[in-house]
This record gives C-alpha cells, structure tokens and sequence, in this order.
C-alpha cells in the first residue's frame, strides 16, 4: 500500500502503462480495452485512488458547481426545493452553492455576482419580492451563464428558461369550492405590489369573482411581512360586510392572517376560511388552519429546473427558451369542528 496522495502516474507506474492510458481507463473511453480498464480501476480501488477535481475542473473548463439564490431558507417550501435541486445534481457530480437574497435586490445582485466571480457551471434562480427587473440579472450575466428561474418566475417568462406550478386552474376550483359552500365575500390578500412575477393567482381570483358574479372589492395587499399582513385584515374585518373567506399569497401570510382573526376572536372555518398556497406539512397537526391548501410541489420544481440546467448545459445553451409547467393540486384538510 503506497503512502500519500495515489495519483495516476502511480497507478501507471505498477500497471507499466502510460498515464494517459489510466487516464482514460478511468473515464471509460472506448478505445481502452474491458481487460485494461477493469486492471486500472482495480488497483485505484486498492490503493484509495480519489480523482483530483480541481485538475479535472482545469482541464474540462468546469467547477462542477451550480449556484443557486433564493429568498431564504426559513420556510418548507424552499428547503424541499433545495433537496429537489441537490438530489439531480448529485447524480451529475455537482455540488450546490446556495444564497440568500432576503427579498433584497442589491442582495441579490451581490450574490449573483458572486456566483460568477466563483465561475459556477449553471445558476438556478427564484426571485425576490422586490425584484422589478429580471433584465438588470440578464445584464450582469455577460459569460451568458446558463439560468433558470423556478416557482417565483418573472412576468418576461417567454424568452427565459422556468419552471412553474400553475396555481390557475386549482385556485378556480377553491373558489367553486368556497361558493358551493356559501361563501359570497371572498377576498384575496396579494402580495406586494414589487413582486415582477407571472400571477396565476390574481388573474384566477378575478376570473372566479366574474364567473359567480361576486363583489369584487376585498383585495388587499401585503409585503408578507407578519406586521403589514395584520393591518391588511384589520382592514377587512373592519368593513360593515367583511369577507367570509380569505386566499392568502402563501402559507405565512396565511398563518399570519389566521393568528390575527383568533386574537380577535374569530374561529377559522366557523366565521372565516382561508385558502393558502404551499401546503406546509405541518398544517394537518394545526388548531387554526386553512381550509384549503394549494400543493405546488416544491421536491418536483426544484428538481426539473436542476434537470433542465443540466439540460442546458449538456447542449451548451444552443436550445430556445423552455418553460415547464407543472400541475398543482388542490387539497381540503378536514374540519376540526
């Protein structure tokens, strides 16, 4: 057993073959022999051979790292989006970096830039709430590193690469559902007005006020801030006919808006209902929760933008735009009256 680091020169020095030869035994080129290539990564095995990365990276004009840059890591959704991500890139040999923009744009840019200064392979993208311009992103990216945008993609979809839940068709069956159970005051809490992305959930919200034929007057929005998402419903109930039922942006504001009815009072399903989209897994163990959940698959999103990067990069960007639309799914948790 040799001591220190095995490289391929030794493993060709026992073998008395050229390393060149090990070389490509290792990466099991065609043109080495079965006999060969099982002799070389036999001995590798036995000696603790590991690969010298950095040389490979060099050489093949990779780091074999993709960055990825999210608004934070503190809610379920983003983290079963990281496993999604890291689960395809692992199979692929990469490793991920991750950033946090805070919902902050300078931040996003500082981190987007940082992603390009470490020369990363691929850059997997969700934005911010206050991100306005996905252009600014676009202008920065002068290597023309290959992107994908997931979950919050920006309205400019067509000319990008996304991967997206569309939340429409579910988010039209939540109101049937809401109407089919006496609801006529359906409001809707949207989030920030910054927000650049594409709105299933506004433009569903509208369709389905127009198609029941339902007052259109309870729309308010929220910096899905805890703060701002209270004085929102303070807002509603303080109407002379406030609204039955709630669709919320997401589950935090949701659980916010919910937290603040109860401290007024108010029981949820009983004298207000809400609609949430993300379906935290820990919704079904709530006292106050919401009546309907939006699932927008978050493993699933996470690993066909991973999936299309690699795609991508496979074809070294000489592929038009994609956009991949996933299907979400209603889900009604059941009372707990």
């Amino acid at each position: 057993m040799s001591k220190g680091v095995i490289t391929i020169k030794e493993i060709a020095k026992q073998l008395e073959i050229s390393p060149s030869t090990v070389s490509r035994a290792l990466s099991d080129h065609p043109r080495i022999g079965l006999r060969t290539k099982m002799q070389v990564k036999k001995l590798a095995e036995e000696l603790g051979y590991e690969p010298n990365k950095q040389a490979i990276a060099f050489k093949q004009k990779k780091t074999f790292t993709l960055g990825l840059i999210l608004p934070g890591l503190q809610e379920d959704f983003f983290s079963d989006v990281i496993t999604g991500i890291e689960d395809v890139a692992l199979q692929e040999g990469y490793s991920v970096l991750i950033g946090q923009s805070h919902n902050d744009t300078e931040q996003e840019e500082r981190i987007f830039k940082t992603m390009l200064d470490h020369r990363v392979d691929g850059m997997l993208i969700t934005i911010g709430k206050h991100t306005s311009a996905v252009k600014r992103l676009q202008e920065i990216n002068k290597q023309n590193l290959p992107i994908v945008f997931f979950d919050r993609i920006p309205q400019e979809s067509n000319d990008i690469n996304a991967v997206w839940c569309n939340i429409y068709h579910t988010t039209m069956e939540a109101i049937d559902y809401l109407v089919s159970k006496g609801h006529q005051r359906i409001a809707y809490l949207r989030g920030p007005a910054s927000l650049n992305i594409k709105n299933e959930r506004e433009r569903a919200y509208e369709d389905g006020i127009r198609k029941h034929a339902l007052p259109g007057n309870y729309v308010l929005s929220t910096d899905l801030s805890s703060n701002l998402t209270c004085e929102a419903m303070k807002q509603f109930l303080s109407l002379a006919e406030p609204p039955t039922a709630v669709i919320a942006f997401n589950d935090n504001v949701a659980l916010d808006a919910i937290r603040y009815c109860k401290e007024q009072g108010l029981e949820t399903e009983k004298d207000i209902s809400f609609v949430s989209y993300g379906n935290w897994p820990i919704t079904d163990y709530m006292e106050s929760r919401p009546l309907i959940s939006i699932e927008q698959f978050p493993y699933e999103q996470g690993s066909k933008a991973a999936e299309l990067l690699f795609d991508i990069m496979k074809q070294k960007g000489k592929i038009d735009p994609r956009n991949i639309m996933l299907d979400s799914e209603m889900i009604l948790h059941k009372s707990k009256q």
